[in-house]
């Protein structure tokens, strides 16, 4: 335990090396907690990700006079609220069936000819946005939906572990989303 919390004091410095640790350590235990929350693995995984990259972006703020599971679990819990509550808003624009338990959440993916049009308009202007984002960024975001690899695929191309890549890659698409809506404001 003392190896972690030496872990974490390095990640609050930033070092790449003590977020894989954290995140080896932890995963386990997040998955597990939101599977048992959500009874989706998929919906488990997603939410787990997202976890550790909001706790990694915001490592500074944690406080070692709690406990660093405990801070996940609460961040993870917000994600999973904000999914729900974010499903829930989009039922007014798209049809979005939710089960009583909140685990499974099904939406209607059809787009409107009015979504293709702004689609294809706003493509060019994706794309110079990925182009601006660091390589390693690009590389990860051009290899997972331009080249259509799974996880293990580029975790091989790339040699850095699968769990670095999901979050490399969760990361990715947090500042390309950052970038997109700060043309829209």
């Amino acid at each position: 335990m003392k190896d972690v919390q030496f872990a974490i004091k390095r990640a609050q410095d930033q070092e790449q090396k003590a977020f894989n640790e954290i995140f080896n350590f932890y995963w386990d235990y997040l998955f597990n907690f939101q599977l048992k929350r959500t009874a989706n693995r998929e919906l488990a995984e997603e939410i787990s990700i997202r976890t550790f990259a909001r706790a990694f972006d915001r490592i500074e703020t944690f406080d070692d006079r709690y406990e660093f599971k405990t801070w996940l679990s609460t961040i993870s819990k917000n994600i999973h609220n904000d999914l729900i509550r974010n499903e829930n808003k989009k039922s007014s624009l798209k049809t979005i069936s939710i089960d009583e338990d909140h685990s499974t959440i099904k939406m209607d993916s059809h787009p409107s000819p009015e979504e293709i049009l702004i689609s294809n308009q706003s493509l060019e202007a994706t794309l110079n946005k990925i182009k601006s984002l660091k390589e390693d960024y690009r590389k990860i975001l051009q290899l997972r939906f331009f080249e259509d690899l799974s996880y293990k695929e580029i975790s091989q191309k790339i040699d850095q572990p699968i769990n670095t890549v999901k979050v490399k890659l969760l990361r990715a698409k947090n500042l390309l989303i950052d970038k997109i809506q700060e043309d829209i404001e």
